[in-house]
């Protein structure tokens, strides 16, 4: 396959002592079987950085020449100072940086009784409990159209259930792969969910079909394809991100949703030599996909921050590498993939259009605005409404359940794009981007300080185009005219 190749211990050992004139570099002390990113200088070959991997006593997992990035393993405690040298811009361990999903406060079951229906997605069993799909004119917009089946829609996350009632049509097998450990495999016990349904939610608010079962996704023409970075214990490491940007585009999908953030610092700092190697890698992997026609969509995140001015990060880091504390940061620390450039950032609101109190936002960084639900506005924060969250398909069990978050407006943006390329065909990821705000509906800023819960307080900047919205709510119907 032309996105990765493996390379066993006995080609690695060859490498070594056939390119370059590399040395086996002397017995080194050995630890766990750590996996690093090592980057070739921009636009260079990777051979030589194989090469410096083989004789630091690593073994090349993937080679992602397409964008001069290896992912390699090695037991060497020294690994990083021995791989160093010509044909190696930086390396990085990625131990201790994966990252969890962007969490969702809520999540509950409900239950659905498969009656028959056909046709209008308002008689879908479950429509009356979409608020969502009525605020962005999701009926109107299927009068139009439901979508391209040509169109496949990637899903980096954490699997989706194939063979869930309302997604059974709509999953793209072919096209979907696990991205675990750098390395795609499209065997689809690989790439269906094992410890989390929020990869299944996410793609039933894309393309739930439209089969008289349960609800109806934004696009239910469309196919959606599974690429999985979420491993069992719910971590994302930056080797699975940066596969399944590839993947992605190598395999023809125009758009991409992405509910996450990568590494276990929320913000990651490209003035940190730690982290910086993610961040170049990223990088690359997110040009790359852009220039093969895939537009990034990702979630803003639900920490209530402006993402405009930070300068504390409070929340990091999350997967028990190190104790949380409070991390002073600058401009050069950056939310990815939701800041990186190139991809269209999108913020959360309720069912009357007022930012979700979870929502990040911040001037020049959310792009558009899209349901992902608020439980707590009707309360002043006093109490959870559960049914003002959104309504998608869950696993196990095929059934149907709530949650909320920047995560879930994320495919409905994803969705709306889907449809807006179904109707308009041809456009580039930048022109798909611009399509998009331009079709949103403009949303203008709260007065004053705005605080729907107490404790969580923000302030919008902006006019016609602000802080909190964007460019505005995506809108299915002006999308399809």
């Amino acid at each position: 396959m032309k996105f990765h190749k493996v390379i066993g211990a006995a080609s690695a050992a060859a490498l070594a002592v056939g390119l370059m004139g590399a040395a086996v570099a002397p017995a080194a002390a050995a630890g766990p079987d750590s996996t690093y990113l090592v980057l070739a200088p921009q636009g260079k070959s990777t051979k030589a950085a194989e090469a410096r991997v083989a004789a630091a006593g690593g073994t090349v997992v993937a080679a992602y020449d397409q964008i001069g990035v290896l992912v390699a393993r090695s037991t060497n405690t020294a690994f990083e100072r021995a791989v160093a040298g010509a044909g190696v811009e930086s390396v990085a361990s990625t131990d201790g940086l994966g990252t969890t999903l962007i969490d969702d406060e809520v999540v509950e079951a409900v239950d659905s009784a498969a009656v028959s229906a056909v046709g209008d997605p308002t008689a879908e069993p479950l429509w009356g409990a979409q608020w969502d799909m009525a605020q962005i004119d999701v009926a109107e917009a299927h009068a139009v159209t439901t979508g391209d089946p040509s169109i496949v829609v990637g899903v980096l996350d954490s699997g989706i259930d194939a063979g869930h009632p309302d997604l059974a049509t709509q999953v793209a097998k072919d096209q979907s792969a696990s991205c675990l450990g750098g390395v795609a495999d499209t065997s689809e016990a690989a790439w269906s969910p094992t410890t989390s349904d929020h990869g299944t939610h996410v793609a039933g608010t894309i393309a739930a079909a439209l089969n008289g079962v349960g609800i109806v996704g934004v696009a239910p023409g469309v196919k959606v394809a599974s690429v999985k970075v979420v491993n069992d214990d719910g971590y994302i490491y930056p080797e699975a991100a940066v596969c399944a940007y590839l993947w992605a585009a190598d395999h023809g999908m125009p758009i991409t949703n992405n509910s996450y953030f990568i590494d276990p610092w929320e913000f990651n700092c490209v003035n940190d030599p730690s982290q910086r190697p993610v961040w170049q890698a990223v990088q690359r992997a997110l040009r790359y996909s852009n220039a093969q026609g895939t537009l990034t969509i990702a979630s803003a995140g639900n920490s209530n921050v402006d993402l405009q001015h930070k300068f504390v990060d409070s929340t990091s880091p999350n997967d028990g590498s190190a104790p949380v504390e409070d991390r002073t940061i600058t401009g050069a620390c950056r939310d990815l993939p939701a800041e990186a450039p190139g991809v269209v950032t999108v913020s959360a609101v309720g069912p009357t259009e007022q930012k979700s109190y979870y929502s990040s936002y911040g001037q020049g960084v959310v792009d558009v605005t899209a349901p992902g639900g608020d439980t707590r506005f009707r309360t002043g924060g006093a109490a959870s409404t559960i049914t003002d969250a959104v309504l998608s398909t869950v696993y196990p069990g095929g059934g149907w359940g709530y949650k909320q978050g920047t995560s879930m407006a994320g495919p409905h943006a994803a969705g709306v794009a889907a449809l807006a390329l179904s109707a308009h065909p041809g456009m580039n990821p930048g022109q798909l981007a611009s399509f998009l705000e331009r079709s949103a509906t403009p949303l203008a800023c709260p007065v004053g300080v705005y605080e729907p819960r107490p404790g969580y307080p923000a302030t919008c900047t902006g006019g016609q185009r602000n802080g909190f919205y964007g460019a505005g709510n995506v809108n299915a119907l002006n999308a399809v005219q």
